[in-house]
């Protein structure tokens, strides 16, 4: 796992040693104390990364996703609105951007968004393949990489599961002639798992992209454990329930241990149980809203829960 550097402001001192220091000043203010340290953990220390197992590549532990938030058609005003979301993402060091064919107008209006940011050197682009004709496979992925205007992908993933076992050949002889980069295979929903690690035990795919949140955690029993084992890298998509966690949680005040790791908001405390994981490479939430998607990014600075915590971080969750 890797660590960061505690904030300035807090010299070597422990987070934990320095709010019991300042306990007379939180008890006072709570609610102000609570939210300023926060805020000066999310936004400061060293943007924390992940290498993918079978390249050593740093990558950031939050990416952006496209599901839904970026089906916007060809609205120019809606469109530029998802640029301004990718000039922030980027600003706040992101590098992964992840959509599919099944996504509707999300990968043109990337491509749009990419273009008119003058396509950042920074990128990660990871896509999918979404045809159970494998014979179709080629000319979806390069009308992929045409929407989006990327000379290729970095990483292409089978989509669902979706005729897996005639995509993956044609994946990995173009990743073999430089084509893409990496190769992947995905689900969500918990569907599945069976088929998934079946895979993820016969071949010599890079990432797997699946389900894991506060709620959802039944990846954390094989999935997981066996990404680690095979040196797989680990994307975790909905992260927040496409927004029905947070809904859930957004009428409970936050828990005092929030503070600890430099939270002030949900979003974060969801995100950062998910990256704590050791085997998950990058989360990818998806948002339309620049706030929020620098409160997403926040969650790739400052400190981790360690196992301790997550473990409580999940009881108390479940218990709300």
């Amino acid at each position: 796992m890797n660590t960061t550097a505690i904030p300035a402001r807090l010299g070597s001192s422990n987070r934990r040693q320095w709010l019991v220091g300042t306990a007379l000043a939180a008890a006072a203010w709570p609610a102000l104390a609570q939210t300023q340290q926060a805020r000066a953990n999310a936004g400061s220390g060293t943007l924390i990364t992940r290498r993918i197992p079978s390249s050593g590549e740093a990558l950031p532990v939050v990416g952006l996703g496209s599901w839904i938030t970026f089906n916007v058609g060809n609205d120019l005003a809606a469109r530029d609105a998802c640029a301004e979301v990718v000039r922030a993402f980027f600003e706040a060091g992101g590098r992964v951007i992840d959509s599919s064919p099944m996504y509707g107008s999300s990968q043109p209006v990337i491509g749009h968004a990419l273009a008119k940011l003058g396509h950042p050197a920074a990128l990660f682009s990871a896509e999918k393949v979404w045809v159970g004709d494998a014979a179709r496979g080629a000319a979806q992925m390069e009308a992929s990489r045409t929407f989006w205007g990327v000379p290729r992908f970095d990483l292409m993933q089978v989509h669902n599961l979706l005729g897996w076992e005639a995509h993956l050949p044609r994946l990995f002889e173009m990743k073999a002639r430089g084509q893409l980069r990496y190769v992947g295979i995905t689900t969500s929903d918990g569907r599945r798992h069976a088929e998934l690690e079946r895979i993820m035990r016969t071949q010599r795919i890079d990432f797997v992209q699946l389900t894991h949140n506060l709620l959802d955690r039944e990846a954390e029993q094989r999935l997981l454990p066996l990404a680690q084992e095979r040196g797989i890298a680990v994307l975790a998509n909905r992260p927040f329930r496409e927004g029905a966690l947070l809904d859930q949680l957004a009428c409970h005040k936050l828990p005092g241990w929030a503070a600890d790791i430099g939270c002030d908001n949900w979003a974060q405390v969801a995100l950062k149980f998910i990256v704590s994981h050791p085997a998950v490479t990058c989360a990818i939430p998806a948002t339309s809203q620049v706030a929020h998607l620098r409160q997403n990014m926040g969650a790739a600075r400052g400190a981790l829960p360690d196992a301790a915590l997550r473990a409580r971080m999940a009881r108390d969750v479940a218990a709300l």
